[in-house]
């Protein structure tokens, strides 16, 4: 047996949980939240190239806050299983033998559970390397689950024990500690961000939102492409300091977010009724990087005409008509690549293993906080408001008893 944290259904937690928006402070963690810590079952490794990684450190990321507060669409209720174990940023050790890599080999996690995962030929994202957009994430021998994390077969990273696919495996250089390593995942996402831009030399760009996935988009958009200004929204001083640190050309706080573009484009402002207001020209490039209306919303009003906006956080319902009268591109970023074309044929997490090693990331390392299991409530309610209180990322240490 071992010691997980279980999402379960529950329609009446989850319409209380909806709401109150996330928003109350201890909602993610009271009655409301349909989770709970159970002893369960180890997942077995049975069928070749699964294999047993024991866990070191699972991230809090915000799609399980979006989850577990009610906040995210039932568009995505026919791809997961439950009940299931959240988790899919994590760094642990083999148990077992898999393919090529022996037990005790130290890995992280490509969360998504593709063709090659699922036993199954493979689809024509997954030939391609598109990996991330994989057409067959409910079907084959496991119970549907867009991700390990959000699949009840497979376990997740809020455990002691899951299982994974070799070609899920990443194997973590001996020089970066497990703090750095579980930024792994979340830097891959950053990378494909950073790559599905498709930046040209000198382009403006704007990041709606300095949480870790702005923070590491902004890193990834200075390290790997050739934009030229970057102008970060940022709400906490801290996270305006280390906006600046990878990478930004101008930080601006969320009221001021159109009046700073404004002055560095030579934008013209068009003010609309009850406070709604957007640009006429603006920035190249616009990432959402928060995924609430008002921050796709205001990518979508930064842009200029024929721009493009990037949904990298997992949007709400949101006015498109900014969209439709300046003809923007808008295009999402989900997950990480095992090929991008736009780094020659290289992975996300190739990329993003090679960030982890920068100083910038071991600073942010080395200010991760880490939560037992049985500490559940203490540390979803940190991470709720880790933008608050100065903390780039919360995880679990299914290790630690104390």
């Amino acid at each position: 047996m071992i010691l997980a944290l279980e999402m379960f259904r529950s329609v009446s937690r989850l319409v209380a949980a909806k709401a109150m928006g996330g928003r109350i402070p201890g909602i993610l963690s009271g009655p409301a939240a349909p989770l709970r810590l159970v002893n369960r079952e180890q997942p077995a490794a049975t069928r070749s190239g699964w294999a047993r990684i024991r866990v070191h450190l699972s991230g809090i990321c915000g799609s399980d806050l979006g989850a577990l507060s009610g906040r995210t669409s039932l568009y995505f209720s026919g791809v997961v299983s439950m009940p299931f174990v959240p988790g899919h940023e994590l760094v642990g050790e083999l148990m077992d033998d898999c393919d090529d890599l022996p037990s005790g080999t130290r890995v992280v996690l490509d969360p998504v559970l593709t063709c090659a995962a699922r036993g199954v030929e493979p689809c024509a994202s997954c030939r391609e390397g598109a990996t991330n957009r994989c057409d067959r994430i409910t079907v084959g021998h496991l119970a549907p689950g867009l991700q390990t994390g959000y699949c009840a077969d497979t376990g997740g990273g809020w455990s002691q024990v899951l299982i994974a696919h070799r070609s899920q495996l990443h194997v973590v250089p001996d020089h970066l500690t497990d703090e750095q390593a579980v930024l792994i995942e979340p830097l891959a996402c950053a990378v494909h961000t950073a790559l599905r831009a498709r930046v040209s030399r000198g382009d403006h760009v704007l990041v709606s939102g300095a949480g870790s996935v702005g923070l590491f988009t902004t890193l990834a958009l200075r390290q790997l492409t050739p934009a030229g200004d970057i102008t970060v929204v940022a709400k906490h001083g801290h996270q305006r300091d280390l906006a600046r640190e990878f990478g930004a050309t101008d930080v601006v706080v969320p009221d001021e977010a159109l009046r700073g573009v404004r002055r560095s484009t030579r934008a013209f402002h068009v003010q609309g009724e009850f406070g709604r207001s957007y640009l006429l020209g603006g920035v190249d490039i616009a990432v959402d990087a928060v995924g609430s209306r008002r921050s796709v919303e205001q990518a979508l009003h930064a842009t200029r005409a024929g721009g493009r906006v990037v949904l990298s956080g997992m949007p709400a319902a949101a006015d498109l008509s900014a969209a439709w009268f300046r003809e923007l591109e808008v295009i999402g970023s989900y997950a990480s690549a095992s090929r991008e074309p736009a780094a020659d044929g290289r992975g996300s997490f190739d990329l993003a293993t090679e960030l982890a090693a920068g100083g910038g990331v071991a600073d942010v390392a080395s200010g991760v906080v880490s939560y037992p299991l049985h500490q559940w409530r203490e540390a979803l309610d940190h991470a709720h408001a880790a933008g608050r209180l100065g903390t780039v990322k919360v995880t679990f240490d299914p290790r630690s008893t104390r």
